[in-house]
């Protein structure tokens, strides 16, 4: 028992020391420290998502907290996006009607977002031409309209996250 004790105390130690490689802590682009969020492009026929997803843009950057939101004049980077598209779908169906149709009873919402990121000053992109999607799913309830838009905001926030992590995440 005695050995195995002074066999285990220094193997323990040397795997203590030895890591895995892991680095804890940011991973970012050492150089950049704060971020502004251009005027985001609607190239959908959906009304204001664009200003929603900038809004999410610039409330998942604050959350994520790698980068601080400044203005324009003040950023390391600015990401430049623009909404492409914005579906909705049904996802579910009711059979609770008298006629022979299914009504949808519940409806997904996915919004895609390209976005390039440039540093002031360079002519080449940080990153260019890249996309994200974000979805989200909502039932039909008492106003289709507002279900819908509130879905669609959802959506752009899990967009706007999966923009952060890759703008974040220099690898």
């Amino acid at each position: 028992m005695k050995t195995l004790f002074q066999w285990i105390v220094p193997l323990w130690s040397l795997c203590m020391c030895c890591g895995c490689g892991y680095q804890i802590g940011y991973l970012g682009h050492p150089q950049l420290k704060t971020v502004a969020i251009a005027p985001v492009i609607n190239e959908t026929l959906i009304y204001n998502i664009a200003p929603q997803v900038r809004t999410a843009l610039a409330e998942c950057f604050q959350t994520d907290g790698t980068m601080k939101v400044v203005s324009e004049t003040k950023a390391d980077c600015i990401v430049y996006a623009k909404v492409v598209d914005c579906k909705y779908s049904q996802v579910s169906y009711s059979s609770e009607t008298t006629d022979k149709d299914l009504n949808p009873d519940q409806w997904s919402a996915t919004v895609t977002i390209e976005y390039s990121v440039m540093i002031p000053g360079r002519a080449a992109p940080l990153i260019k031409n890249n996309s994200a999607s974000g979805s989200a799913t909502f039932t039909s309830g008492a106003d289709l309209e507002i279900s819908r838009a509130y879905a669609g905001q959802q959506a752009a926030f899990t967009a706007s996250k999966n923009v952060v992590i890759q703008v974040t995440e220099a690898w």
